[in-house]
């Protein structure tokens, strides 16, 4: 006898994170802030006094009440998880039905249709224009046609750097019966006005996702957390793994929203590297012509249309240096002061 695959595994292709050894990482959009004494010290004391032979906390409520007091959002509406991803995969498959239609506008973040196959769900793309902006008419007027249950979108994107404003997030909100997931990863340094965090009350199909991996530096910990409506709230609750996410990571995360000062400090010199980064970049691009596009950013990397890009971004492999390349565009998150001039260096040499 021999087992046989399920034809909707038979094709499938992991998601490629950047796995090689490099001296200088600039791919993954972390931070390269380091976590202070004082506080690291915190980390290490609250994780020692971790009842390691108990399962954690089932609904993370310490940690949830620490981060509802830094977003100003009562902690029942809160559901943590191992990342957003983790949040992502809960929903696509439980609030859609086999054969329902999800609305993404490309480029995206890749993970939000992933899931999508395995459990019959269509995936409909609405294509930016070079811009690399759509407007809220286009984005309902595609749900519309397409009888969309489900619209998710970065704000501001990745890779694209763009944001949309908040009048047009409720625009498409109130425009549509589909749920609307707002994945707000980025949006600690874009205009943070722009942010509909403080409308998950306010509507019955609004999910807004927050992480810790990007503007706080602690990707290694895994932590995501959905913000939305009492009732879908109570539904994420019931559908997630019972202790989905760990007790060390829930320590980590309650010493972590403690601290709203350091993670100002961090979002602050983010945005300077961010911004230092992007003039320099600016500045190549008024000099080089295989430079197309340098695109506004309102995130933590720089999106920009090259050409020759593969090429470009091999050779800064053979440097040490890794970037990312999506089919002809490059996109560099922001580093240190040294490894921001070490990349810009290398662009300068490469770039024609």
């Amino acid at each position: 006898m021999t087992y046989v695959l399920p034809e909707k595994l038979k094709d499938l292709n992991p998601y490629d994170p950047v796995t090689e050894d490099f001296r200088i990482h600039l791919d993954a959009n972390e931070s390269f802030c380091e976590v202070p004494e004082n506080i690291r010290q915190e980390i290490l004391n609250a994780v020692s006094n971790v009842a390691f032979n108990r399962y954690p906390d089932p609904y993370a409520r310490k940690l949830c009440e620490k981060a509802g007091a830094y977003y100003h959002v009562d902690p029942k509406l809160l559901t943590a998880g191992n990342g957003s991803d983790e949040l992502i995969s809960l929903v696509v498959p439980y609030f859609l039905d086999e054969g329902d239609t999800m609305l993404v506008a490309v480029p995206d973040f890749s993970m939000y249709w992933f899931y999508a196959p395995f459990h019959k769900i269509k995936v409909e793309s609405l294509q930016k224009e070079n811009s690399m902006k759509t407007s809220a008419e286009e984005i309902l007027q595609r749900a519309k046609e397409k009888n969309a249950k489900l619209l998710i979108f970065s704000n501001p994107c990745n890779p694209t750097s763009l944001g949309i404003g908040r009048d047009d997030i409720i625009k498409i909100i109130e425009g549509t019966d589909a749920l609307v997931i707002v994945d707000e990863a980025y949006m600690e340094f874009e205009n943070e006005n722009n942010s509909v965090l403080n409308e998950v009350e306010n509507y019955d199909n609004l999910i807004v996702l927050k992480t810790c991996s990007k503007a706080f530096g602690m990707a290694a910990i895994r932590l995501g957390i959905a913000v939305t409506n009492e009732k879908l709230t109570g539904i994420l609750h019931a559908i997630k793994a019972p202790y989905n996410v760990n007790s060390v990571t829930q320590a980590i995360g309650c010493v972590l929203f403690s601290h709203p000062e350091y993670l100002a400090s961090c979002i602050d010199a983010l945005k300077a590297s961010r911004d230092e980064l992007y003039q320099a970049v600016k500045a190549m691009e008024d000099k080089k012509t295989e430079i197309e596009t340098v695109y506004e950013t309102s995130t933590n990397f720089i999106f920009m249309k090259v050409k020759r890009a593969k090429e470009v971004f091999e050779a800064l492999k053979q440097r040490g240096i890794s970037i990312r390349f999506m089919n002809g565009y490059l996109r560099v998150t922001a580093g240190t002061k040294a490894e921001n001039k070490e990349v810009m260096e290398a662009l300068w040499e490469l770039i024609q």
